[in-house]
């Protein structure tokens, strides 16, 4: 009688572990059965081919490569990561390669509450990432100058496009080995030369 006591006693901590372990794995399983995806109504564009992690934590958890232009729905974000669905994965991208989307329209009853929330919210999200994005790919004084939508004799066509934006219209001449377009925006002609910024002017 003695000896089963103390059985009893020894199995009583076991099985209150294995209860307590029971009852957590439950928890889990409901929280991710119940756990549907839910449209934010953020949406980001992929600016250049970007891993998907599993865990920002640890880089070496890949889902997969996200290709460029490919759209994310986005339901958070800190300083170096947005929290992203793509397709049918949910993980973490960096911001600086994504750029955040223009909402879109809010309904009527909710017209008020939606429009504030994008002017407090979205919009210097999306500026911080645009910055962002320029910063790792010219450095921070040039992100600085493009940013502010400058423009400059010695550029690259490629600043200018991150700069200003694509042209209306691109005339080009050739000849021989040289490359001369004319860019137009809207008030402005652009002349890029073997894809240097060497002229620009107003358009009359």
């Amino acid at each position: 009688m003695k000896k089963l006591f103390v059985a009893l006693i020894l199995l009583l901590p076991i099985c209150n572990s294995h209860a307590q372990d029971s009852r957590i794995n439950v928890l889990q399983n409901l929280e991710h059965s119940g756990a549907s995806r839910q449209d934010s109504g953020l949406t980001a564009t992929i600016t250049s081919a970007t891993r998907l992690f599993g865990e920002k934590d640890d880089l070496t958890t890949v889902i997969c490569i996200i290709p460029s232009d490919m759209q994310v729905d986005v339901i958070g974000s800190d300083s170096t990561y947005f929290h992203v669905y793509y397709e049918d994965y949910e993980g973490y991208i960096y911001r600086r390669h994504a750029i955040l989307n223009k909402a879109e329209a809010p309904e009527p009853e909710r017209a008020g509450e939606q429009n504030n929330f994008q002017e407090q919210e979205q919009q210097p999200l999306q500026q911080v990432s645009r910055f962002t994005y320029l910063e790792s790919k010219y450095g921070t004084n040039m992100a600085a100058r493009l940013a502010a939508g400058k423009i400059w004799k010695g550029m690259s066509s490629e600043m200018v496009r991150d700069s200003w934006g694509t042209p209306k219209k691109i005339t080009r001449h050739i000849s021989d080995n040289n490359v001369m377009e004319e860019w137009l925006y809207n008030n402005t002609w652009l002349y890029i030369d073997n894809d240097i910024l060497s002229d620009w002017g107003p358009i009359r």
